[in-house]
């Protein structure tokens, strides 16, 4: 069977799948979600408390409980007019004589302690710790967003409240407590910034190339060695950015190796890997890693001998608000073997297409960026593949290289046109297929955020470990594994490496989310949901293929992994990420 026959899911006969046993849920996610989301926060103490007199104070209409206080607060109001009416000099004694009245009153010790933290993307968990002498008080929680809660208490209290923004971005939050009896309120807060960040997208921009000194010297980077890259207030990408979306291509090997990216100063490499190379290839893969503090992100060679790198910039996310990510079932929107999207036939050598995306298949017209698959197969020479918006001059950059008779397949973020539209072009001097696949998409009306994890490995079919009981990935099966747990909620996407490697024939991976529940342990397993037809990635006999996937784990928190190949391989799952609404 050749690697075109099976390019993008066509012309495998279908097969009864029979499950393997179920992985069970990811318990690194919600710790990792937990980390992820704590890091932002803010604590203002009781001593910042802003404490003023309510205007009945000064005209007579205190309650008859706060009587006793009537001579303090006649006092309180006689300095607030001695103080409009004094010089400036004079202000600032005029205030000192009201907090001293203030302070003197029936409830000299009301003051409000204010702590906002996170364990979600958009969520925010408060605690307003309030000290009162006893009497009835009234609380407004203002989030900053044009939202309010309302609640009452009496005397000490220990309030918390919760609250979810629609999107990303910085709030002042305020506690406003009132003791109407004695009139006077105890006002504090801070600035909350969201944990999650929102997708802006880039026109593809080069920000590293090794071969010629784009980003860093001309050089090889060596075996163990590492190439830092500027981001933050590079290429108009701006100085707040949280993290970025990068095509990652490593070329010019002459060994077998990994590439690891990640922050760079001040954060440990993880023992991840984002792409795999073999002597003599060009491999990309799509990269989404958080930002360093100093504004960079370093590409590890994991390898022993000396490789090139290269890293174009697609994408950045900030706390500002632009555009949420949703999820899709994958969808195909162009197959140039059946004329879906485009005309039939290869896209010609040194060609592009205009294809529509917005408004099709339930991806909106107000669309920013696209998640996409795109699959090159039967090229009849060595190229390149870029995909770009509908609208503007072909960028210098690439999403995925191929050579003769091979079938690859690559993830891209693309910015869509106004109209709706994206390109593909063939940078290659001969002709090719095209297939290209939609997992997803980000527009303003969107309110998945993104939060980044610090990687971890979820699942490695060569070792007894991450819940599997061992064996390979058996050929025509799925593997069903859960991702979030009770404790994550409102989870839209997972950002997963997957990888395929100990291949022993010609196949291609699909991931779908499972339309049923993991079963209960000693129930029997879940039925298969239907085939996909889509694509993640494709190999060949010996290949280690690596691939980023954005993949949405459901109704059910599961996500199933479908080996459409005729023979046994290995896969291992990475954990970069997630995609969450709350």
């Amino acid at each position: 069977m050749t690697a075109a026959f099976v390019a993008a899911g066509l012309g495998i006969i279908p097969g009864i799948a029979q499950a393997a046993d179920p992985v069970p849920v990811a318990a690194g996610v919600a710790e990792a979600i937990a980390e992820a989301s704590t890091s932002e926060g803010f604590h203002s103490p009781a001593d910042r408390t802003i404490r003023t007199t309510l205007p009945t104070a000064t005209d007579g209409k205190a309650k008859a409980n706060a009587q006793t206080a009537a001579p303090q607060k006649a006092q309180t109001a006689q300095a607030a007019q001695a103080a409009q009416a004094a010089p400036t000099a004079q202000a600032a004694e005029a205030a000192a004589t009201e907090q001293a009245a203030l302070d003197a009153g029936a409830n000299p010790t009301l003051a409000v302690d204010v702590s906002g933290t996170s364990y979600t993307a958009h969520g925010i968990e408060l605690t307003a710790l309030i000290t009162s002498a006893d009497f009835a008080l009234d609380i407004v929680v203002d989030w900053g967003d044009g939202k309010t809660d309302t609640f009452t208490a009496q005397g000490n209290y220990e309030l918390h409240a919760s609250h979810i923004y629609d999107k990303s971005g910085q709030y002042q939050v305020q506690v406003k407590v009132t003791d109407t009896a004695n009139a006077v309120q105890a006002t504090n807060g801070g600035a909350f910034l969201t944990p999650g960040a929102d997708f802006t997208p880039h026109t593809p921009t080069r920000l590293l190339d090794t071969r010629n000194g784009t980003g860093a010297a001309v050089g090889k980077v060596p075996g163990q060695g590492s190439a830092r890259v500027k981001v933050a207030g590079n290429a108009s990408v701006p100085a707040g950015v949280t993290a970025v979306a990068l095509n990652v291509t490593v070329t010019e090997t002459t060994d077998s190796g990994h590439v690891t990216v990640w922050p760079g100063a001040g954060y440990d490499r993880p023992n991840t890997s984002n792409l795999n190379y073999t002597a003599g290839r060009s491999v990309p893969n799509m990269v989404i890693v958080p930002v360093g503090e100093d504004g960079y992100v370093e590409l590890f060679n994991g390898g022993w001998q000396p490789v090139d790198l290269i890293a174009d910039v697609t994408g950045y996310f900030t706390r500002a608000s632009a555009s949420g990510y949703t999820s899709m079932t994958p969808a195909r929107f162009v197959d140039t073997r059946e004329g879906v999207g485009t005309s039939r036939g290869k896209l010609a050598a040194r060609s592009a297409f205009t294809t529509r995306i917005g408004g099709l298949q339930g991806v909106p017209q107000n669309a920013t960026a696209v998640a996409l698959n795109v699959t090159v197969t039967e090229p009849e020479g060595p190229g390149h593949m870029t995909a770009f918006s509908g609208t503007g001059p072909v960028p210098t950059a690439s999403n995925l290289n191929f050579v003769p008779g091979q079938t690859v397949a690559n993830a891209v973020i693309v910015p869509v046109a106004a109209d709706g539209t994206i390109k593909i072009f063939n940078g290659a001097w001969s002709p090719t297929h095209v297939v290209v696949d939609v997992v997803g998409y980000y527009s303003p009306d969107s309110k998945a955020a993104f939060l980044p994890f610090t990687p971890f490995r979820t699942l490695d079919t060569r070792e007894e470990a991450y819940g599997w009981p061992g064996g390979r990935f058996r050929a025509r099966e799925f593997i069903t594994k859960g991702f979030t747990p009770e404790a994550a909620t409102g989870v839209e996407a997972y950002v997963l490496n997957a990888t395929v490697t100990e291949t022993r024939g010609t196949g291609f991976l699909s991931v779908a989310p499972s339309p049923y529940a993991l079963p209960a342990e000693g129930e029997p397993a879940a039925p298969a949901g239907p085939r996909p037809i889509s694509s993640t990635l494709n190999w060949t006999t010996g290949d280690t293929v690596p691939n980023l996937v954005q993949a949405s784990d459901g109704d059910h928190g599961v996500i199933t992994f479908w080996n459409q190949g005729h023979e046994d391989s290995d896969l291992v799952l990475d954990v970069f990420g997630v995609y969450q609404t709350k």
